[in-house]
């Protein structure tokens, strides 16, 4: 479990909703508490201790480089007790994520050096029915249209994950002259 402190750049995706709801029907004990619909761009991100001004500008001029976009959600793929909808029309914004800041290991390297955008609908999904159920589940609700409009920089703190910025996707800022 991550500690507070950790920070993450997401997506927030509300209209995605549906899907998490969908698992915590079958097994609350799946879904992260607290932790709306949204794709990692970057998790971990820089410590909220080492966050420099520099950063929060990067993360805002790239948001600002990207226009808002209408998604599809269609393919449900499962990993390692995690069971996810990948988010192949946000691929490009990850990429440049990473990029941008290419010695952060996005999850530590457990999915590999560039994990495909996708939302995570459960954790922990071991047990071979409960994960089946979810699969089905969430399988019934796609395809599924959402719409990212907006880069969120978080921070975890002893209350839960915080809000630290919300930078509009496609909306010129000043800070990137």
């Amino acid at each position: 479990m991550p500690e507070p402190g950790t920070t993450a750049v997401v997506i927030v995706l509300p209209d995605a909703a549906p899907l998490l709801d969908a698992a915590w029907r079958i097994d609350p004990a799946l879904v992260r508490h607290g932790v709306p619909a949204h794709v990692s761009l970057l998790y971990p991100f820089v410590p909220e201790s080492a966050l420099t001004d520099q950063d929060e500008k990067d993360v805002r001029c790239l948001a600002a480089s990207f226009p808002a976009a209408d998604l599809l959600l269609e393919e449900v793929v499962t990993a390692s007790g995690f069971i996810a909808v990948t988010v192949p029309g946000l691929q490009p914004i990850v990429d440049a994520f990473h990029a941008q800041w290419p010695g952060l290991r996005p999850y530590r390297g457990r999915f590999g050096a560039q994990p495909a955008a996708h939302i995570t609908v459960a954790m922990g999904a071991d047990n071979p029915t409960a994960a089946t159920h979810v699969r089905a589940a969430i399988g019934s609700l796609l395809p599924m249209y959402t719409r990212a409009a907006a880069i969120q920089l978080v921070v975890l703190t002893k209350q839960g994950w915080q809000s630290r910025f919300t930078a509009p996707l496609g909306v010129p800022d000043r800070r990137c002259s």
